[in-house]
C-alpha cells in the first residue's frame, strides 16, 4: 500500500471506486476539523477492479455514520485500528431505514417545505423509497446525502 500504518483509528476499505470523497462527507471531514485522513482514490482491486480507500486517525465510526456509508460503499469493510493492529474487522450493512441523513428529491414531499420533520427512507434492493411520499431514489444517491 502506498499509505503508512496509521496507530489509532479506522480504515475503510473496498469502498466503490470514486466515492471516497462522498465517504468524507458522510463522517463531516472537509480538512478544516484537523483530522488526520489518508485517501486512496482507484486503487487496483482484484475483488472489485478498482476502489477507495480511507484512513482516519483517532476515530471510530459510529452505526449511524455506517449504515449512511452502507449505501453508497455497500462492499466497504470496516477495520478498526488500535495500536496498529487490526482490533476489529466487519462488513458493512445495509439498513433498513435511515433517517435525517438524505433530502428527499420530491420538491412536494413534506421533508422538503419547512415542517419539523426529518426525511426516513426505507433502504430497498434497488434503492431508497421516501417513506412519507413514495419517491424512489435509484441513481447518485450520493448527490442526496445531507451533511
Amino acid at each position: 500500500m502506498r499509505v503508512s500504518k496509521i496507530e489509532n483509528g479506522t480504515v475503510i476499505d473496498h469502498i466503490t471506486g470514486g466515492q471516497a470523497l462522498n465517504v468524507l462527507a458522510i463522517l463531516g471531514i472537509d480538512g478544516t476539523g484537523g483530522d488526520v485522513v489518508s485517501v486512496g482514490i482507484n486503487v487496483p482491486s482484484d475483488r472489485l477492479g478498482r476502489k477507495d480507500v480511507v484512513k482516519v486517525e483517532g476515530r471510530e465510526l459510529s452505526q449511524p455514520e455506517l449504515d449512511v456509508l452502507s449505501l453508497i460503499a455497500p462492499a466497504a469493510t470496516i477495520n478498526i485500528i488500535r495500536g496498529y493492529e487490526v482490533a476489529d474487522k466487519q462488513r458493512v450493512e445495509s439498513p433498513g431505514h435511515v433517517s435525517g441523513v438524505l433530502g428527499c428529491p420530491n420538491p412536494n414531499c413534506i421533508t422538503t417545505e419547512d415542517e419539523p420533520v426529518d426525511s426516513r427512507f426505507e433502504v430497498l434492493e434497488d434503492g431508497l423509497r421516501c417513506v412519507y411520499c413514495d419517491t424512489i431514489i435509484r441513481e447518485d444517491i450520493a448527490e442526496h446525502i445531507r451533511v
